[in-house]
């Protein structure tokens, strides 16, 4: 008996020694709830975004689980960012979508420029991916006097916005710094429905959008009723093979750079992203459910029906962006910051 009773409680301790088996991703989110955190107000573009992906890509995490969403607006993501790094649990049941110029925080200070407390370390925080890669355009209606880019650096032109801190007013003060153009912004229009209108109304020559908002007028574009003059990508999309980027037109070397690092935002246009601290084999599996989801048809026909394109960036190639962010060299960023301020 006592021989035994040795042989069991040496097993006992054998067994307290040995590693406990890991659970597989499919087993952690068998049964749970995964929740997407979105910047945006209901109703907005990345509400609409935010909210496809929840609706479609809980099919492809292992386990199936269920997936909710809520919304976390506040100074530019300041407030969703905060509370992600922060607060959120860092075991993968929780990811955000920020605004996309969060890519720039690191350098440019933005979101921190006026006081707020930006309490967070994005490159301790992993990329999920992004739907789409949507570069801004610059476009005039077509009975205004502007045939290219050059007509804009002659003639003032009048550009309508939403708010002074949109890109929709950013873009146009960095083409009047770094390609010459005398562009005038006036603000307070509640959407991009209602510059188009504006400029049907003759009160402003025209705006700038990203492309498939534009795309999305179909009236508009099978009657030519809008010339693109001037896209803010890194380079020229398919869409508009003879339409320069603002990047070709820099007068000097620091408007390149600088140009070309605030269009490195737009190939992260919706970027998802996981809190510091996710398991490994559970980001890897949350990026590949990711991508599978892109090829869903059912995502791919909401996404269209909201007006998306899908172009994808998985969460690796977001990361190397980050990197060529941080490689910007410093007159660049400085001139950026002193705008952007």
């Amino acid at each position: 008996m006592r021989a035994k009773l040795l042989r069991l409680t040496a097993a006992f301790c054998l067994a307290a020694l040995a590693p406990a088996r890991a659970q597989t991703p499919a087993e952690f989110y068998r049964g749970k709830t995964v929740k997407i955190m979105i910047a945006g107000a209901p109703g907005a573009a990345y509400d609409f975004v935010g909210r496809a992906l929840a609706a479609h890509i809980g099919r492809h995490i292992p386990g199936n689980p269920a997936v909710s969403v809520e919304n976390v607006p506040g100074a530019a993501s300041l407030v969703l960012l905060n509370n992600t790094y922060n607060k959120a649990a860092r075991d993968g049941t929780v990811f955000s979508l920020p605004l996309n110029g969060v890519v720039l925080e690191p350098r440019l200070k933005v979101l921190s420029r006026e006081g707020g407390a930006a309490s967070f370390d994005l490159s301790k925080m992993e990329f999920v991916g992004t739907p789409t890669q949507q570069p801004q355009i610059l476009w005039v209606f077509h009975k205004a006097p502007f045939k290219t880019a050059a007509d804009l650096t002659t003639t003032k032109s009048i550009l309508g916005s939403t708010a002074p801190g949109g890109d929709n007013s950013i873009l146009p003060m960095l083409s009047n710094a770094f390609l010459g153009t005398k562009i005038e912004v006036v603000t307070g229009y509640p959407g991009v429905n209602n510059i188009f209108l504006a400029s049907e109304n003759g009160e402003v020559h025209g705006g700038t959008v990203n492309y498939s908002s534009l795309a999305g007028k179909t009236d508009w574009m099978e009657e030519r009723k809008a010339r693109v003059l001037l896209q803010f990508g890194v380079e020229r999309i398919p869409e508009l093979p003879d339409v320069p980027t603002a990047v070709e037109l820099a007068r000097d070397e620091v408007g390149r750079h600088a140009l070309r690092t605030y269009a490195l935002k737009y190939k992260t246009t919706y970027p998802f992203l996981l809190p510091p601290g996710v398991p490994a084999d559970r980001v890897a599996a949350l990026r590949q459910a990711f991508m599978e989801t892109m090829k869903d048809p059912k995502f791919v026909e909401d996404a269209r029906r909201i007006g998306v394109d899908v172009n994808p960036l998985d969460g690796a190639e977001i990361g190397k962006i980050l990197r060529e962010i941080d490689d910007a060299p410093a007159d660049a960023i400085e001139s950026l910051r002193k705008i952007l301020n």
